[in-house]
């Protein structure tokens, strides 16, 4: 996609483009999501793919999340945002209240404060389980040996629904081999949904059963 498009003309092109890899994959034309990847862009970057109709957006931190996006929901309805940043404790209450899907539940103490603070406010935003596939000792998310541990935790233990598992490939490495591990573990736990592509690699992700993909650059830009 060239530079010189504004953002609703690549959020259009990315949009065809999900479209047409899905059908390329014999998939239905529903079954891939966008998650619009806001992180670190203001209200003035995000109100243009507002207005071009796109509602699926994600976030990586909480408080900056927090700053933006209550004032542009009371404007635009039927917002879903994902929180697709790790997730620290002291911060679980604010992500229950404000997301609508947290894909970076990651190890037992998360699922427990998740579950805890659900108990007590009622609110109840979808969940997947982030599985750091390359087992990179920098990155979060449950490693490939312990993700079953953890998926069967937060349903037998802590009565969460798990709805499907995320994961970032390594930098360098193939990343269709990554996506078809995730893909194969999530037939294994019963799930149905994958978080996996992002603006480079989204289309083998989509070959691969990506159900959600989390672009941002493509579509806001490079960010600074």
């Amino acid at each position: 996609m060239t530079t010189d498009l504004s953002t609703a003309e690549r959020l259009s092109a990315t949009l065809s483009l999900i479209e047409a890899c899905t059908r390329e994959a014999g998939r239905s034309a529903d079954a891939v999501q966008l998650v619009a990847v806001s992180k670190t862009f203001g209200p003035a970057e995000i109100l243009p793919v507002l207005d071009a109709g796109q509602r699926v957006f994600g976030e990586n931190r909480v408080q900056e999340a927090k700053a933006k996006w209550p004032a542009l929901r009371a404007n635009y309805a039927g917002v879903e945002l994902h929180l697709i940043g790790p997730l620290q404790s002291n911060k679980v209450r604010d992500a229950v209240a404000l997301f609508d899907v947290i894909q970076t539940v990651d190890r037992p103490k998360i699922a427990v404060a998740i579950a805890e603070e659900m108990g007590r406010s009622g609110h109840v935003p979808a969940l997947f389980v982030q599985v750091n596939t390359g087992d990179e000792e920098q990155k979060a998310g449950a490693s490939a040996r312990d993700a079953e541990q953890l998926v069967n935790q937060c349903r037998d233990e802590l009565g969460l629904t798990i709805d499907g598992l995320m994961c970032i490939p390594p930098l360098n490495a193939d990343p269709a081999a990554h996506f078809l591990r995730l893909a194969q573990m999530a037939g294994d736990f019963g799930l149905q949904k994958l978080s996996m592509g992002m603006s480079a690699d989204f289309e083998s992700a989509i070959r691969h059963g990506a159900t959600h993909v989390r672009i941002g650059s493509a579509i806001f830009g490079a960010r600074t």
